[in-house]
């Protein structure tokens, strides 16, 4: 595995990292975070690995959360967050959506102590989104915690 960084403003311990290698290697108690719609179908790209190594599609629906929400399971000491990003599969999501989602997950992350969180870079496979401004989106809302992003690619 080969890693960078984007160094952390003085202050706070943000930061954003990079590592090529498996998402799912990541430790044991990262949290982990993707995108995904408000239908919870994740019948492409990495949100297949995510169903099929999680599951709970219907503990995701029934938390009925809706674009620009995040919806999300506990499993052992990880948080798994789901960025709900668009309304259905076939929909493309915008960078306020995606904004929305990434500030709802800060929140959660903040009240729940979650420090390490590892993610593909999100957006930016099947949904198209440039990572050149996912990743200033991601640097503004996490910029002022301590919260440490890993992003990994193969």
């Amino acid at each position: 595995m080969t890693s960078s960084s984007e160094n952390p403003p003085e202050g706070n311990s943000f930061a954003i990292c990079y590592l090529k290698g498996d998402l799912f290697s990541c430790p044991e108690k990262d949290a982990l975070a993707h995108c995904i719609s408000e239908d919870c179908n994740m019948e492409a790209g990495i949100a297949v690995l995510f169903k099929k190594k999680y599951g709970c599609v219907e503990e995701l629906q029934n938390q009925k959360k809706k674009t620009g929400e995040v919806a999300m399971l506990q499993k052992d000491q990880r948080y798994i967050y789901y960025l709900i990003t668009k309304k259905v599969a076939s929909d493309k999501p915008t960078y306020d959506d995606l904004q929305s989602s990434l500030k709802a997950m800060k929140n959660h992350c903040l009240n729940n102590g979650v420090l390490h969180i590892s993610m593909p870079m999100i957006g930016c496979g099947l949904d198209n989104l440039e990572w050149d401004k996912v990743s200033a989106i991601i640097q503004e809302i996490f910029e002022n915690t301590n919260i440490i992003i890993t992003v990994y690619s193969l």
